[in-house]
């Protein structure tokens, strides 16, 4: 089993991998918490508006993607709190007008290519150690301001009007929470593909739900679930010649189920 860690590629993919799912799974706790599940599929595809511009530019895809995202985030939080339009509608309109942009993109400037699929569907084997460096150094200051404001994100989830009238300073720790989901998920779409980064983000929380045991352990479980799937789904990747991505996803899925079906006896 271990011959594959003889291989260096496959050591950035399984520390990548790792990395991803710490932020993906903590960040992804709060984002459900709040019913904006749909929040990480919009963002990918914001991102990959990103991408396509930097490919077709000549710019770094994943500097790109990060701004790109982050923007979007942004405007999907002014939409909610200044206009009062239902969260759900917001987040389906960006994906939409996202996607169709990037297309339009790719398409003028001929950039349907094999760098593209890597970002649409993830290309974990493919990192570089410049990868590891950039997911390192934004993926800790995101984990460390999503651990600062933990009590205060979890009350903000919990009830927001509470949180106003409590002198919690709601709007800014909005505004903080959706720029740091946009970097992860923004640093996530090389790893995972931002087809399928919703489902690590979302899927290990709402399993770890099931389990009913309180916020700290919800998120302790959730972690444990998305380190797991990224072990399991990259060392059948490896074996089986796999989509790396796609099995990772897979088996949070199982995970999902199977922590269904102890809940329910």
């Amino acid at each position: 089993m271990f011959e594959m860690f003889e291989y260096d590629f496959m050591q950035r993919a399984f520390l990548a991998g790792i990395l991803i799912a710490t932020l993906a799974s903590i960040s992804g706790t709060f984002i459900v918490l709040k019913r904006y599940s749909m929040m990480s599929e919009t963002l990918a595809h914001s991102a990959l508006v990103g991408v396509a511009v930097g490919l077709v530019a000549g710019f770094n895809p994943l500097w790109m993607a990060v701004v790109v995202a982050v923007l979007s985030a942004w405007m999907i939080e002014y939409l909610r709190s200044t206009f009062a339009l239902y969260s759900d509608a917001i987040l389906a309109i960006l994906l939409s007008g996202s996607l169709a942009v990037a297309i339009i993109i790719v398409s003028l400037g001929g950039a349907f290519n094999n760098s593209l699929f890597s970002y649409l569907f993830g290309s974990i084997l493919s990192v570089s150690q410049a990868d590891i460096l950039t997911i390192v150094g934004f993926g800790s200051v995101a984990l460390l301001l999503l651990l600062l404001f933990s009590k205060e994100l979890y009350f903000i989830a919990y009830d927001e009007e509470v949180a106003k009238t409590s002198g919690i300073k709601v709007t800014f720790l909005n505004y903080l929470l959706v720029s740091v989901v946009a970097i992860i998920i923004a640093l996530s779409i090389r790893v995972v593909g931002s087809l399928l980064i919703g489902a690590l983000m979302v899927i290990p929380t709402v399993a770890a739900l099931q389990f009913r045991v309180g916020f700290l352990k919800t998120v302790l479980i959730s972690l444990l679930i998305a380190l797991g799937s990224v072990i399991v789904g990259m060392t059948l990747s490896y074996y089986y010649s796999l989509p790396s991505g796609a099995t990772i996803v897979l088996c949070v899925i199982a995970i999902f189920i199977l922590s269904l079906s102890l809940n329910k006896k």
